[in-house]
Parts: C-alpha cells; structure tokens; sequence
C-alpha cells in the first residue's frame, strides 16, 4: 500500500503534466473499437506514427471483423508489411477478427478476461481498448515510456522491463479515474522532453519534482 505523502506527490506530478499536455490521448488513429485493437496489435515493436500510415488502407480494405476474418492472410500481410513481424502480426489480427465474430457476436468485448482471450492479446493492449474505446479503467497501459518515466520519478523500484509490477505501483499510487490518461501524459512526456538517451531538464514542466531531485 502506497504512502500517502507518496500519493499526494503523485498527483501533484499528474496535475503538472496535466497542464503540461492538456491534449494528452491516445497516438493510434481509430473510430472504433476493433480499429484500435487492430492498431495496438500493430503498434508491438512498431512507431505509432508508422501504424497510422498503414492502417488507412488496411481498413478501407476489410472495416470490420467479419471482412477481416475472410481476408486471406496473405493479403494483410501485404498491407501491414512495413510495421515488421508482419506475418506474425497479421496471423494475430485475422485470428482475433475470427474470435470476435465466432464467440462476441461480431463486437470487441468490452471485458479484460475476454480480450485475453483473442490472438495477439496480452494485459497492455487490453488496457488500451478498455481504457481508449470502453472508458474502462482496468489498469495502467505500460510501454517503454511509462515504464522508464515511472522509474524516473521514483513511482516505482521495478526494474523497466517489469510492466507487471509497475503497473501494479502505478495503479496503487493514483486513483482509478486517472488511470488511462496517466498512461497518455508519461507518454507525451517521454516523447517532448523526458527522452530515454536525452531527457531535456532545462524548462521540464516537473520543476522541482522532476527525477533529478530524487538523483537521476
């Protein structure tokens, strides 16, 4: 259980990058939520940025779960090829379609232990369609940003690779309506200042409760 001194400091670190990003959200272009599912998977290994050059042309070609499910293989390996690990990614994709429309009825399923379920589907891209597409705070989405700036500012003593156990910090640090939009703010922090071989002290919206005040 966290200290409450702990937790009054991070949400005094929320508000700041809060107001620091106020258009915090998340990077993968969507207008549902098997598009966003789709773009996660994507995203493993993969620049958002490059996910969203692709995923025009792959859902004008097979909008849904049923056309996505019909589609050979072969032909979204085709539109998918520059995000790497293609056939293992497009081997995922048509086989969460098939799961969704065999056994939910054509829709994403808006529950965790059900998104488990579908191929390619682990804890961080189920947090993402629960949190982005279901407004459902079911836990913390952690990538190489949050997981690196959660480190930085004390919020954990996980080592980086260990996305379970910060996830479980960060979720005892902050309450659970923050959830998914603490994930967007260390993001969009990770990327504009608080870089992995970089970080930008000089005019970081943290001020003094910035990591450098806890020793690097």
């Amino acid at each position: 259980m966290a200290d409450p001194a702990d937790r009054r400091r991070a949400m005094r670190i929320y508000r700041k990058l809060l107001d620091a990003y106020p258009d915090a959200h998340c990077a993968l272009d969507h207008r549902n939520a098997f598009e966003l599912l789709v773009a996660t998977i994507l995203s493993a290994q993969c620049t958002d940025v490059r996910v969203n050059k692709v995923t025009p042309a792959l859902f004008k070609a097979y909008p849904t779960p049923q056309k996505m499910a019909d589609a050979p293989v072969e032909k979204i390996e085709e539109l998918i090829r520059t995000t790497g690990f293609f056939r293992n990614k497009a081997k995922n994709i048509k086989g969460a379609a098939i799961a969704i429309v065999d056994d939910f009825g054509g829709k994403v399923p808006d529950a965790m232990e059900d998104l488990l379920t579908l191929p390619g589907v682990a804890r961080k891209t189920a947090n993402v369609v629960l949190g982005d597409a279901f407004d459902k705070q079911e836990g913390v989405v952690v990538d190489t940003h949050v997981g690196r700036i959660a480190k930085r500012l004390g919020f954990t003593d996980a080592d980086d690779k260990n996305a379970v156990q910060i996830e479980r910090d960060l979720m005892d640090l902050f309450p659970r309506k923050h959830w998914t939009l603490l994930s967007h703010l260390l993001i969009w922090h990770g990327r504009a200042v608080c870089k992995a071989r970089n970080p930008q002290g000089d005019g970081c919206p943290l001020g003094r409760t910035c990591c450098q005040q806890l020793g690097g």
